[in-house]
């Protein structure tokens, strides 16, 4: 069996190495950006690109890096891609079902004005949807909420993605946070509460940037209580939470408390002018009037939903389908995967490849029984629901095949060296690494999709640099996670959810190149933010 030593430097200079290992992102952002390619082919161009760096220029065995691209995909598929058929089957239901009408107009009744229709759905409600399940739930589920609001397809997606940004940090009940307490051995409470300390700051300025990108400040103006009311209500409740309520809820209550505030704000409060995006019509017609109940019964795969999720959460509920530690289960898909088990070593310890699936515990199964029980309420027939999943399955055919590609990147890219060979170069800048820790997580966002791998993939590595120039590791490591929320908008798996909860398959790029700026803008934020904490306003690190 092939065996294969990780060596982080294969050039003998470690800038040069990171160069290397970067080429693929360079070309993933070229292909959608500058060529627009279709998600999928530029997907497949990237994980080929990829393979043969690891096999030419890290030396990774041949067969080491196709089963490596192989476990990668299998990841990608579930639990990834079955969230994301999930989410958007959801939606598609209530749309077949004829209640997504009712929807529209119990919205509208709260606000027909777009711009308070983004606060709701794109920054309230998904940041609650990621508290509870995260892992693309919330995009797909925000963004397909839009478009049957009247929003351009575009805006629906970009929207969507740049509101979701601030809250992954804390996504499916603080795990990004537990991991990298997990991988560091520091205490997750005092990186949730550092993350908490940080964040906050952000989230103050995301309602208004959201309605900036939608209109400018033309558009901002008229709805600046609404903005105010939504960042200072959720900044406020983010940090409180993060620091002393147990940073595991903070999504969820910030959320909660953020939806409230604005519900009162909009009892007495309303826009003086109308707005919407130019060549969208009112989302309801005037003379459509729905009872409560109506409206009750339009909501239910949603509500539904939302307590699915919630119960599946729970530490409790998923220990009730835990195999028990070295046994097998009917409730678990596991086996090692063959020729890549035991055989990278990294440090001279070897890595074990396991492909793990709780079919019960996934978030995929919590939106899937939630259909099953909305199709019930709405009074669907069997032969309805499975159509429209049919349907689903079949608009997201070709997303499914780029989160695929996508996820074997991120795979190889961690088994081969090439992220951490990203991460050693950006560690080795000195004084300015305060600066680049969250440049660090925002590379695993982007090379993974998710918080929490990058804090598995660089939070060791955090600590050792934190060490090495003298800051706090509290900061480092929770700088990793809030950096990598700003990359999470332009993470490839995150586009082609975006693109096929819109309809927009083949139109990636557009969507890259609406949010890329706004990330790389939100990053350098919060670089400077965690430069300023490791070196003047120190005390804000909780100890």
């Amino acid at each position: 069996m092939s065996t294969y030593a990780q060596n982080f430097d294969p050039m003998g200079n470690l800038w040069l190495s990171a160069l290397l290992a970067a080429l693929p992102i360079a070309f993933l952002g070229w292909a959608l950006a500058v060529k627009k390619m279709k998600g999928y082919v530029a997907a497949l161009l990237t994980i080929t690109l990829a393979t043969l760096i690891a096999i030419i220029v890290f030396r990774m065995p041949v067969s080491l890096a196709l089963t490596t691209d192989f476990l990668g995909a299998m990841k990608g598929l579930a639990p990834i891609g079955y969230v994301v058929v999930m989410g958007v089957f959801l939606y598609n239901l209530t749309v077949a079902a004829g209640q997504f009408e009712i929807i529209k107009y119990s919205i509208s009744k709260v606000s027909d004005d777009q711009r308070i229709q983004a606060l709701l759905i794109a920054f309230s409600f998904s940041a609650f949807i990621e508290g509870a399940a995260g892992f693309g739930t919330p995009v797909a589920i925000a963004a397909a909420m839009l478009i049957g609001l009247g929003f351009p397809p575009l805006y629906a997606a970009g929207l969507a993605l740049v509101a979701n940004s601030i809250p992954v940090a804390y996504g499916s009940i603080g795990i990004p946070i537990t991991t990298a307490g997990n991988v560091t051995g520091l205490s997750p409470d005092l990186i949730g509460a550092m993350a908490g300390r940080q964040l906050p700051i952000l989230t103050l300025i995301i309602p208004l940037w959201i309605i900036m990108i939608m209109g400018g400040w033309k558009a901002a103006k008229g709805v600046l209580p609404a903005v105010i009311v939504a960042g200072v209500s959720f900044s406020i409740a983010q940090f409180v939470s993060s620091n002393y309520l147990g940073y595991q809820s903070t999504d969820l209550i910030a959320s909660m408390t953020s939806i409230v505030a604005m519900a009162i704000l909009l009892s007495f409060w309303k826009p003086k002018d109308k707005w919407s995006f130019e060549g969208t019509t009112s989302t309801v017609a005037a003379d459509k009037h729905y009872t409560g109940g109506q409206i009750l019964r339009a909501w239910s795969p949603y509500l539904i939903t939302s307590l699915i999720i919630l119960l599946w959460s729970r530490t409790w509920f998923k220990a009730m389908f835990l195999a028990p530690k070295g046994q097998s289960s009917v409730w678990e898909i596991k086996f090692n995967m063959p020729i890549l088990h035991n055989a990278i070593s990294v440090g001279g310890k070897a890595q074990g490849a396991e492909y793990l699936l709780n079919w019960v515990t996934a978030s995929g199964t919590a939106i899937l029984v939630a259909t099953i029980l909305s199709a019930i309420v709405l009074g669907m027939s069997a032969g309805k629901f499975l159509e429209t999943f049919s349907k689903t399955f079949k608009q997201l055919a070709l997303p499914l095949v780029s989160i695929a590609a996508f996820l074997a990147y991120a795979e190889l890219s961690t088994r081969s060296g090439m992220g951490t060979a990203m991460g050693m170069a950006l560690s080795a800048t000195g004084p300015a690494f305060a600066f680049f820790a969250p440049i660090i997580g925002y590379i695993g966002v982007f090379l993974t999709g998710s918080d929490t791998s990058t804090n598995a993939l660089f939070g060791k590595l955090q600590t050792v640099a934190a060490g090495q120039v003298g800051i706090d590791p509290i900061l480092a490591v929770a700088a990793n996670s809030t950096g990598g929320c700003a990359a999470k908008m332009i993470s490839p798996q995150s586009i082609a959810v975006g693109s096929g909860a819109t309809n927009m398959v083949g139109q990636e790029g557009n969507i890259l190149r609406f949010t890329l700026k706004h990330s790389l803008i939100f990053v350098t934020l919060i670089g400077i933010i965690s430069w300023l904490q490791a070196y003047v306003f120190t005390g804000m690190i909780p100890h």
